[in-house]
């Protein structure tokens, strides 16, 4: 299947996007009344890796992105309700519904949200930096775990880890503590509460369909309930290969790295770089490029349960 073309950065027209991330290039969509209520995303195939953009993009990337976050909104809705309005082009308003080859199976309108200032991470298995951190202190994320855990083994139970969003260099891992400093104590529960549960339905989702969901991060905010106060929802991505760490079930075995479906490989390939992880990231080679993109795409084929296919969207 042909890969389709790499989106570094949506153009649509004269109109470049208001607002860039790493990843995900953003459209502000004015109301009648000349406020931005809605936005348009528009997942790139740019890769992101230890904080820095690289300069390579994957194919099939932001789509794969886009279509299981499609997915799990779908199947979390009963959780907690998120921000996703429509991915339908043809119903996108001008000029954005005239750029339907660049943003087909990409993209999607959402709700604007007041989003939180804290990553909600959940740790259900030791791996990456927690099993850095539990080598040297037998804690992750300052949580106290029993001795003699291996890597990539199972947690007593799922972790919630918060980390502070930093504009620039890595986020700050903080405690539920400080997060209740930050955003208050009802808000702190509610957000250690709503992404602990929604781990816990995409874990088991996914352990009917071979994969560990090993570790994730989620994105909450507000929006208006519609009776004067504020409803917490999820917002950006959820359970991507971007977000997520995905191991192979049938040849899971804890003592060392897993077999992965998520940006671990590029992770994996980049450690072997003598790169200060700093920008400028470097230039990805041809087989990293390809073999990424092969395990994003497995990833949304075991997920949801047929190829990728650019036709179907």
């Amino acid at each position: 299947m042909a890969a389709p073309e790499i989106l570094v950065q949506t153009q649509l027209g004269e109109r470049g996007p208001d607002r860039k991330g790493k990843v995900r290039d953003i459209f502000e969509i004015p109301s009648v009344h000349g406020e931005t209520e809605q936005l348009l995303l528009v997942a790139s195939d740019r890769l992101s890796a230890f904080d820095v953009v690289l300069p390579t993009g994957i194919p099939w990337k932001g789509t794969v992105l886009t279509q299981l976050s499609l997915f799990w909104f779908d199947l979390t809705k009963d959780i907690i309700p998120n921000h996703y309005i429509t991915s339908s082009v043809a119903d996108y308003p001008e000029p954005f519904a005239s750029h339907r080859a660049a943003l087909r199976g990409r993209s999607m309108i959402t709700r604007k949200a007041k989003v939180t200032p804290i990553e909600c991470v959940v740790r259900g298995y030791l791996a990456g930096s927690s099993w850095k951190e539990y080598q040297q202190s037998q804690s992750v994320c300052g949580i106290k775990l029993p001795a003699g855990l291996r890597e990539s083994d199972k947690l007593p139970h799922p972790l919630f880890t918060p980390a502070t969003k930093q504009e620039t260099g890595h986020d700050e891992n903080v405690s539920f503590e400080r997060v209740a400093e930050l955003v208050g104590s009802d808000t702190a529960r509610q957000l250690r509460d709503a992404s602990l549960a929604v781990y816990e339905k995409g874990s088991s989702y996914a352990a009917s369909c071979g994969i560990i969901l090993a570790d994730t991060k989620f994105e909450l905010g507000f929006v208006d309930d519609g009776c004067g106060g504020d409803r917490l929802i999820l917002v950006d991505e959820v359970l991507t290969p971007d977000s997520s760490r995905f191991w192979d079930a049938e040849s899971y075995q804890p003592g060392g790295p897993q077999d992965s479906f998520d940006k671990q490989y590029v992770r994996d390939y980049l450690e072997t770089l003598s790169w200060g992880k700093t920008y400028p990231g470097p230039e990805l080679p041809s087989e990293v490029v390809v073999r990424t993109s092969e395990k994003y795409r497995e990833a949304f084929r075991r997920i949801v349960g047929k190829e990728l296919c650019l036709a179907d969207l």
